[in-house]
Order: C-alpha cells, then sequence, then structure tokens
C-alpha cells in the first residue's frame, strides 16, 4: 500500500495551478489500484485501477489529454463520469522510472474543456519527470537508509563478537594524535574504558622494554604500505599482545591518516612457550646427567661380572629403574612426583601381588628429579637383592616400606625405611658387590643424604634419609 507523501504536494499544487483545475494528484498505479501520493481537491487516497483516467496515460506512455470524458468512447462509460463527481476534464503526464511508467501528474474537472494549449501539458510531463526524480531519490535515501541501518546493526553485532572474543580493536587517528577502541583493547591495555584516547597514553601502555621496537614496526609498515605484525607487553600487568593491523587511509601526497588494528592476549601461549623453553633446558640437563649415569653403571656393571648375559641382565634392570624415574618425571613436566607412585613403578615387576607383599606406612612426600632418579635406582637395586636372597625370594614374603617427613634444623627430611620380613635367614656378605655400592652412592648428589643397610637376622634393612 502506498501512503500519501507531503513532499509530493507542491507538484500537484503547481499542476492545479497551471490548468486552473479544482483537482490535481500525484499517482502510482498497480495492476488493482491508483494511490495518491499527492491530493487537491479531494479526500479520497485511492480509486480503482479500472475506474482511473491514469491508467490511459500510464498506457500511452505521454500526456493523456480529455476535453470531454462525457463524448470520450471509452470513458463516458466510466462511473466517475456517469455519476458524481461527473467528471469531465482530465490532463495527465506519466511518472517514468527506470523506463516503466508507473503513475502519473493529472489534473480533473467537472467542467469540460474547448482546447489546452501545447505548452501546457509539455510543462505537465515536467512537472511529472520532476515527481519522477523526486520517487527515485526518495527511494535512494530509503535504500541508503537500509543499507546504512544494516552495516551500523553489523558493526554493532561485530562489536559485541570481538568483545565476547576478547579481541582489540583500535583506529589511530595520526593527524589528532587519538586512538578510539573498543572495550577489550582498552582492558588489555590497563586503561580508561573511554573510547577514545590520545595516543601517547596508549603508547605509554606498552612496556618501555617493547615500546621502541613497536612503535618501530608501525613506522615501518606505514612507511612500506605493509601490514604490522608485533608482540609487546603491557606495563601495568606484564601480559603478551599480539598486534596487528595497516594503514587504512592516506591523504593526497600519500601520507598515512589513520592506522586500524586488532590485538588478542596471547599470555597464556608466551607461557607455554616459556614453560616449553624451561622443560627442554631441564631436559637437556637430565639428559647429560642419565648418560653420564649410564657410563658410570656400564663401567662398574663390567667390573663385577665378564659373563655377558649377566651383564645384560644387571644392567637392562637398572636401566629400567632409570626409565620408569623419567617416565614419572616427563609425565609430570619434570616437576616433582609423589613417593607412592616412585615406589609402585620401582617394586611391581618384583612382587606377584603388590597389595599383599608391599606394606607402606607413609606421609604424603613429594620428590624433585635427582631426588626420584636416586630413590628410584636404590629402590631397584633392594628390589633386586630382595628377589634373589630376600623376602621376595620366598611366596610369604613382604618388604615394609615406612615413610615419615621429619623437620630437621627448619628443613623438611625424608626418613625411609626399608624392612624385610618372611624371607629366609639373613647373614651379612662378606665382600661388597657392586649393587651394595649402587645403594650406597646413588644419592651422592643430594647433600645431605645417606643410605645404610643392615643385614640382620630376620631381614635386611634400609634406612634412607633424604632432605626434601
Amino acid at each position: 500500500m502506498t501512503v500519501a507523501d507531503s513532499d509530493f504536494e507542491p507538484l500537484a499544487r503547481l499542476a492545479a495551478s497551471l490548468f486552473d483545475a479544482p483537482i490535481a494528484l500525484v499517482t502510482l498505479v498497480d495492476h488493482e489500484w491508483e494511490w495518491f501520493k499527492a491530493a487537491v481537491g479531494t479526500t479520497e487516497t485511492r480509486t480503482r485501477t479500472e475506474e482511473s483516467f491514469c491508467a490511459h496515460a500510464i498506457g500511452d506512455r505521454g500526456p493523456f489529454l480529455v476535453l470531454d470524458a462525457s463524448a470520450h468512447p471509452v470513458l463516458r462509460h466510466n462511473r466517475k463520469v456517469a455519476q458524481a463527481p461527473f467528471l469531465r476534464f482530465y490532463a495527465g503526464a506519466p511518472i517514468v522510472l527506470g523506463g516503466q511508467a508507473v503513475g502519473t501528474v493529472c489534473v480533473l474537472d467537472g467542467t469540460p474543456r474547448a482546447e489546452i494549449a501545447a505548452k501546457q501539458l509539455d510543462a505537465l510531463q515536467e512537472i511529472a519527470d520532476a515527481a519522477a526524480s523526486l520517487l527515485k531519490l526518495k527511494d535512494e535515501a530509503r535504500r541508503r537508509a537500509l543499507k546504512e541501518a544494516a552495516l551500523s546493526r553489523e558493526e554493532q553485532r561485530l562489536g559485541m563478537a570481538l568483545d565476547a572474543a576478547n579481541v582489540g580493536s583500535w583506529l589511530w587517528d595520526i593527524r589528532s594524535g587519538t586512538v578510539a577502541g573498543n572495550g577489550a583493547m582498552m582492558r588489555m591495555f590497563g586503561l580508561p574504558p573511554e573510547r577514545t584516547l590520545s595516543a601517547k597514553a596508549v603508547f605509554g601502555a606498552i612496556h618501555p622494554d617493547d615500546r621502541g621496537a613497536t612503535f618501530a614496526k608501525l613506522r615501518q609498515a606505514m612507511a612500506a604500505n605493509e601490514e604490522y605484525d608485533g608482540m609487546f607487553r603491557i606495563r601495568a600487568n606484564g601480559r603478551w599482545l599480539l598486534g596487528r593491523g595497516r594503514v587504512h587511509d592516506r591523504d593526497s601526497r600519500g601520507l598515512a591518516l589513520t592506522f586500524l588494528g586488532m590485538t588478542i592476549d596471547v599470555s597464556e601461549q608466551q607461557a607455554s612457550v616459556q614453560r616449553t623453553r624451561l622443560l627442554l633446558k631441564e631436559l637437556n640437563h637430565r639428559v647429560k646427567n642419565t648418560l653420564a649415569m649410564l657410563q658410570s653403571l656400564a663401567r662398574q656393571t663390567l667390573r663385577q661380572t665378564s659373563d655377558p648375559a649377566e651383564f645384560m641382565t644387571a644392567f637392562a634392570g637398572r636401566l629400567q629403574a632409570i626409565s620408569e624415574a623419567h617416565g614419572l618425571l616427563s609425565d609430570y613436566e619434570w616437576g616433582t612426583i609423589r613417593l607412592a607412585e616412585l615406589i609402585s613403578k620401582q617394586l611391581k615387576p618384583y612382587v606377584s601381588d603388590y597389595a599383599e607383599q608391599v606394606e607402606i606406612h607413609k606421609d604424603e612426600v613429594l620428590l624433585g628429579p635427582d631426588q626420584a632418579v636416586g630413590l628410584g635406582l636404590v629402590l631397584h637395586e633392594l628390589a633386586t637383592n630382595a628377589v634373589k636372597y630376600g623376602s621376595l625370594s620366598v611366596p610369604k614374603g613382604k618388604i615394609v616400606l615406612t615413610a615419615r617427613s621429619v623437620v630437621e634444623e627448619g628443613s623438611a627430611v625424608l626418613h625411609l625405611t626399608w624392612t624385610e620380613v618372611g624371607g629366609p635367614p639373613v647373614r651379612e656378605p662378606r665382600r661388597r658387590g657392586f649393587g651394595s655400592l649402587l645403594i650406597e652412592r646413588s644419592l651422592d648428589k643430594i647433600i645431605g643424604s645417606s643410605v645404610k643397610v643392615e643385614y640382620l637376622p630376620a631381614g635386611v634393612t634400609a634406612l634412607i634419609r633424604l632432605p626434601l
């Protein structure tokens, strides 16, 4: 439905005065109705197309003139001619848009006319052309308004999406020295929530150690018309930000006017990279230590036996002990591991029923890398001896472990007791083998540690002291 539009009323009045007619219309016509955009001399807003004089003007694609409708072969049968308001005179010019007649500017009178000057019809067509131009302008304005409204909604949605995703967006106005940014950007920089701040305040929020390099990269990107891509820290909170952007527009001389960009918080990624670096550094240190330990183990094991098979068995078992400790440490990124896990890893291969053959009374104790590797070797050697000669060599034998964390001179110390129960009678060996030496020396790297093994008749007992 087409509604009246007061912007067309001056055209209707101009047409009425041109012909000194009591009725003048600016209309739009479809297959069913003729709609009045503006009307002078009538309160009607529409009429049916079959009763409309204007349909003939649209069909003729030029000014349509009827001096006396009562004498017209078609219009004389029109209801508005035969009945009130008894129309007689009509002059109309089509409104053409895009080559298509869509309506008219017309005048009507109940009194017939004898003649109409050609220049009057030409003037009426000019009024109709003006109406066409006005319709086109208003349609373009409407489309532009709809487009701007859609763009505004899209900008709002984009702004909300960027805020929700914690992505900062900013526009640096180089001439005015200001930076406009969204809420996420201001939060990242630790700045007040104002949407526009001075560029000095924004650049001042960057960590002093990164500020010069960041500004230099921005200048380089502007000069070379390239994309800026850089990372920097924020002075207030130490957060790492990744910034990307490029010149948005330039003046006639090619000088940058505005710079558009985005920032995202990459602090977690940077922390992960740093952890990886530290882990690789720790791993490199551990590999060197492990290789040195393996060389020592190989030499000492060879000194104890000339039988290759016996060497491989003994050496492989010690390698496995080191491997188990390393595996646990790797799972925890070379941090700390629980004593209970280390005991389980080292003793399960030597018992058929862990719950029955290993009894543990312990405090919750955490071990560092050196402590875990050294203690793992001690437990391996003790378990190997127990399988060969001690309590684990018989079905009913078991190991009782007691671990207590105590404070000595202000520092935590682990007291671990290994006691073999239910095994054959024990006699102290006449000579100390490499296993005994390894038990005593596996913790040498940890200052203040000690291992004392007692060969009591009831079973071997080992007393381990390990600073935590």
